[in-house]
C-alpha cells in the first residue's frame, strides 16, 4: 500500500482561475541515465500535470469526484518517457495546472459552490530512478512557485474562458518565467502554502480515467432566424468544442451549448442556471500560427452550439470546430443488433447516454445545474450498464462512497452520492431519509456487480452498507409492516404525472416502497448466506417474509393490487411478492392495462426496468414486444422518431410539435429509462446468466414483434459469449458461441432443452412457435 507524505499546496495570492503550480529541479548527478519515473498527482479541484514540457497524459478532470470529506484519489502515471532525453545534472520542470472542478466549483441547483474546498490545491510526488538504483524525489512543498494562467474562468456548469494573449509556455521549461498581462487580467506570481487535508484519506486511484473518447466534426453550420450562427454535431454528446482560429487580437469567440433546438433557435431553458458557455479570446497570431482552444476544466452536454464573434465565413467555421466527446473510459463488453432499425438506434442511444453520464460518477444528466450521482437512476440502470461496459471498477469505487456517506448519515443512503445535497439542501424533497429504489441502490448495485462478474469481493466490501440500509428500512416500517411512513419518490416521472410534479404517479408510493424493500431484504439474505453470515441471513429472511406478508395482506385483494396500475403489477411479479395464483392474475391484469393504454408506456423510474420482464414471466411476450416497439408518445421509440440520439429524462422531453416539455426539469440525456435494454439483451437477443459471472448461461431468444433476426454478445470474465438468431425458411436458426469452461442451457420453442459446452453451436427450431408481430 502506497503512503504519500507530500503536502497539498495552494497559491498564497489570488491568481484568478486555474493557477499554475511550478517546480524547476535538477536531475541528481552521477547516477547515470533515467530508467524509470512515476508521478503521483491529485488535487482539491482538478489537475492537469506537465513534465519535461509535455502533458503527462490525456486524462481530464483528474482525480475525479469522490466523497471529498473522507476520500481523495491519487492517480499514478508512468512518466519515464518525459525524462528519457534528460541526463544527470539536467534541469527539468514539473507543473500542475489546477481547475475548480467539483471540489471548489459550484454544484447542484441551489447556486452555491465550494462545498469541499475554498481554494484549489495540488499534490505531486515524482519518483525518478537512475541506472545505479538511486531514487530522486520531487514533491509538492513550499519551495514551489504559483503563477496565473491563460484560463480566466472555469466552472463545470458554466464553462471555461481562455485568453490566448495570456499564453506563455515559459512555465514549462527551465529558466526565467514570463507571465503576460492584458487589460483586466494582470499576470502574477506568488509563493505557496500547504493545505490541511483534515480527515481526508488519500487512496490509490483504481477507476478508468476520464479521457477523450471520440472526435466529431460538425454536420451542419447555418444562420438561425434570429441571425445566430448555429452548429450541429449530429449527436448529443458530453464534452466540449475545440476551436482553431485566427483573427484580430482581443476578438472574443463565444460558444454556448445546448442539446436541442426550439423554434429553430438554441434550446437553453433546460440548462436552468448552467451557462454552458465558453469564451475564447484570440491572440492575433495570424493564420500561419492560429490559436487552438480546448477547454478541459469543464464539460457540456450538447448537440448544438451557438458561436458568436466568429471573424470568418461559415465554411471556415465548420472547418475550425471539432467536438471532443469525453467520459470515463470503460471497456465495452456488450452489443445488440436486430432487423428493426429504430430499435437499433434506441440501443445506440442507450450506449451513448451511458457514456456521457458515466463521467467520474454515474450522473443523472450532463448538461444542467445538477450532474449528480442520483442513486435511483443507477439502481434502475445497473444491469444494463454492466452488460454494455465493464463497470466493476467504476461502480465498485462509487459504492465505497455510498458506504462513507451512509456512515455519516445514520445509515441513510442519500439521494445522491457523493452527497452534495447535504450542503445545498434538497428542499423539494423534505428531510432526506431512506427512500425506495434510490437508497436501495446500496443493495441492488453490488448485487448486480456480483451477478455480472462473479466476484463476491464487492459483496463482502459492501455488506455493512447493505445491512445498515435494511435495518434503517426496518426502523421506518409502519405498525402494519409497510414502508409508507416517509417521503418517497415512488414511480418518479410517471408519464401521466403533471410536468410540474414528477412524483405524482399513479402507483401508490407505499406499494412501490414496500415492494422494493422486499427485494432488498431478499437480496440481503442471499448476500449474507454467500458470505457465511448466518445470523444476518436469518434476520433478513425474516424481514423479507414479514414484508411479503404485509404486502399481500394490505395491498392485494380480489386479484388486484392497490392503485391498479402497470408499475405495481410489474414490481410485484418480478420481485416475487405474490402467490402463484395471484401472479397469474397480476400478469393478465398487467397485459390488460398495457393494452388499454394502447401499448404506450405508463410507468416511471420504478416500473420501467421491470414491466417487460413481468409481461414475459407471465406469458405475455407479445404484449412486451408491442410495448417495446411502440412509436407513439409516450414510448421508448418515440424519442427516436423525433431524432433523439440519447435517452431522454421524460418520455416527452420534447413534445410532438417540437417544443420542449414545460416542466423545469427536462433533460435529453438520462440513462434511467434505457434500463429496458437489459430485457432486450436477455429476451430479444436471448442471452442471460444462470450463474454469477456468466459461468453458466441461458440461451433462450424469444422472437416477436416482426423482427426477423437479432444478435447480442458479451465479453464476459470467461470470454466472448454470443447469440444470433434468424427466421429462415419457416425455421428459427440460432447460432451460439460459448467460451471454454462455460456451459450453456439452450431453450428454444418446440425443442427439448439442451446443454452445451465451449465452442460454436447451431440449432434450428420451428419458427411457428415464435411470437408473431403485434
Amino acid at each position: 500500500m502506497t503512503t504519500w507524505t507530500a503536502p497539498f499546496i495552494a497559491s498564497d495570492a489570488d491568481l484568478g482561475s486555474a493557477p499554475i503550480l511550478r517546480r524547476e529541479f535538477t536531475l541528481d548527478d552521477g547516477h547515470g541515465a533515467v530508467i524509470g519515473a512515476t508521478l503521483d498527482v491529485s488535487a482539491l479541484g482538478v489537475v492537469e500535470a506537465w513534465l519535461g514540457g509535455q502533458r503527462v497524459s490525456d486524462h481530464v478532470l483528474e482525480p475525479g469526484w469522490t466523497s471529498y470529506e473522507w476520500r481523495l484519489r491519487v492517480v499514478s502515471h508512468d512518466v519515464t518517457g518525459h525524462l528519457a532525453e534528460a541526463g544527470s545534472g539536467d534541469a527539468a520542470v514539473l507543473a500542475l495546472v489546477l481547475g475548480k472542478g467539483w471540489a471548489a466549483g459550484r454544484l447542484a441547483w441551489g447556486g452555491g459552490g465550494g462545498w469541499y474546498a475554498d481554494e484549489v490545491a495540488g499534490f505531486a510526488e515524482l519518483r525518478i530512478t537512475f541506472t545505479d538504483g538511486h531514487e530522486q524525489r520531487i514533491t509538492t512543498d513550499t519551495d514551489w512557485q504559483a503563477l496565473s494562467s491563460a484560463i480566466t474562468a472555469d466552472q463545470l456548469y458554466d464553462g471555461q474562458d481562455i485568453d490566448a494573449r495570456l499564453r506563455d509556455g515559459s512555465f514549462l521549461t527551465p529558466g526565467d518565467v514570463t507571465v503576460p498581462s492584458v487589460e483586466g487580467h494582470e499576470g502574477r506570481t506568488s509563493t505557496v502554502h500547504t493545505v490541511d487535508l483534515g480527515d481526508r484519506e488519500l487512496v490509490a486511484d483504481t477507476v478508468p480515467p476520464v479521457r477523450p473518447l471520440a472526435e466529431i466534426a460538425p454536420v451542419a453550420v447555418w444562420t438561425s432566424p434570429s441571425g445566430a450562427t448555429l452548429v450541429d454535431f449530429g449527436v448529443n454528446l458530453v464534452g466540449w468544442v475545440r476551436v482553431v482560429a485566427s483573427g484580430e487580437a482581443g476578438t472574443v469567440l463565444t460558444l454556448r451549448h445546448a442539446e436541442v433546438l426550439e423554434h429553430d433557435e438554441l434550446g437553453t431553458r433546460p440548462l436552468r442556471t448552467a451557462l454552458a458557455t465558453d469564451h475564447f479570446t484570440l491572440s492575433g497570431s495570424g493564420p500561419d500560427a492560429p490559436d487552438r482552444f480546448e477547454p478541459q476544466f469543464t464539460f457540456h452536454g450538447f448537440r448544438y452550439a451557438q458561436v458568436d464573434g466568429w471573424p470568418g465565413s461559415l465554411d471556415d467555421l465548420r472547418a475550425a470546430l471539432t467536438a471532443v466527446q469525453v467520459g470515463s473510459d470503460l471497456p465495452r463488453t456488450g452489443t445488440f443488433a436486430s432487423s428493426h432499425d429504430l430499435l437499433n438506434t434506441f440501443h445506440e442511444n442507450v450506449v451513448r447516454g451511458m457514456q456521457g453520464n458515466f463521467l467520474s460518477v454515474p450522473t443523472d444528466c450532463p448538461q444542467r445545474d445538477e450532474r449528480l450521482g442520483w442513486t435511483g437512476d443507477i439502481a434502475a440502470f445497473a444491469p444494463t450498464a454492466s452488460y454494455l461496459f465493464d463497470t466493476s471498477a467504476f461502480l465498485g469505487d462509487w459504492l465505497r462512497d455510498v458506504w462513507l456517506e451512509q456512515q455519516h448519515a445514520d445509515g441513510v443512503i442519500p439521494f445522491v452520492v457523493p452527497d452534495v445535497l447535504k450542503y445545498s439542501p434538497a428542499e423539494d424533497f423534505g428531510k432526506p431519509n431512506a427512500t425506495a429504489l434510490w437508497s436501495d441502490a446500496g443493495v441492488w448495485v453490488p448485487w448486480t456487480l456480483y451477478q455480472a462478474y462473479g466476484d463476491t469481493a464487492v459483496l463482502a466490501e459492501q455488506f455493512d452498507s447493505i445491512a445498515a440500509h435494511l435495518r434503517r428500512v426496518r426502523s421506518l416500517l409502519s405498525p402494519e409492516g409497510l414502508w409508507d411512513t416517509v417521503f418517497q419518490f415512488g414511480d418518479w416521472l410517471d408519464p401521466d404525472a403533471p410536468p410540474e410534479d414528477a412524483a405524482a404517479a399513479k402507483a401508490d408510493p407505499g406499494v412501490v416502497a414496500t415492494a422494493c424493500a422486499f427485494r432488498s431484504a431478499t437480496i440481503g439474505a442471499e448476500v449474507a448466506t454467500l458470505l457465511g453470515h448466518e445470523a444476518e441471513a436469518a434476520e433478513f429472511r425474516e424481514l423479507a417474509t414479514s414484508l411479503q406478508a404485509a404486502f399481500r395482506e394490505h395491498y392485494v385483494a380480489d386479484g388486484r393490487i392497490r392503485s391498479d396500475c402497470t408499475t405495481v403489477y410489474a414490481l410485484a411479479i418480478v420481485f416475487g411478492l405474490l402467490t402463484e395464483a395471484d401472479e397469474a392474475a397480476a400478469g393478465d391484469r398487467l397485459a390488460e392495462l398495457a393494452a388499454a393504454a394502447g401499448y404506450r408506456i405508463s410507468t416511471g423510474f420504478a416500473g420501467t426496468p421491470f414491466i417487460t420482464d413481468a409481461l414475459t414471466r407471465t406469458g405475455h411476450v407479445e404484449d412486451a414486444y408491442r410495448l417495446l416497439l411502440q412509436t407513439e408518445c409516450p414510448s421508448w421509440l418515440y424519442p427516436v422518431t423525433m431524432g433523439a440520439t440519447t435517452v431522454w429524462e421524460r418520455w416527452d422531453s420534447m413534445l410532438p410539435d417540437g417544443t420542449i416539455n414545460p416542466g423545469q426539469m427536462t433533460s435529453f440525456n438520462h440513462y434511467a429509462l434505457g434500463a429496458v435494454a437489459d430485457w432486450m439483451h436477455r429476451v430479444v437477443g436471448g442471452l442471460s446468466a444462470l450463474a454469477p459471472g456468466y459461468a453458466e448461461v441461458l440461451v433462450a431468444p424469444q422472437p416477436g414483434g416482426g423482427l426477423t433476426w437479432a444478435s447480442t454478445s458479451l465479453e464476459s470474465v470467461h470470454g466472448r459469449i454470443a447469440v444470433r438468431w434468424e427466421l429462415v425458411d419457416g425455421e428459427l436458426a440460432v447460432q451460439v458461441t460459448v467460451p471454454e469452461g462455460v456451459s450453456a442451457v439452450v431453450r428454444l420453442p418446440g425443442l427439448e432443452e439442451q446443454r452445451v459446452g465451449g465452442g460454436e453451436h447451431e440449432f434450428r427450431a420451428p419458427a411457428a412457435a415464435a411470437v408473431p408481430a403485434g
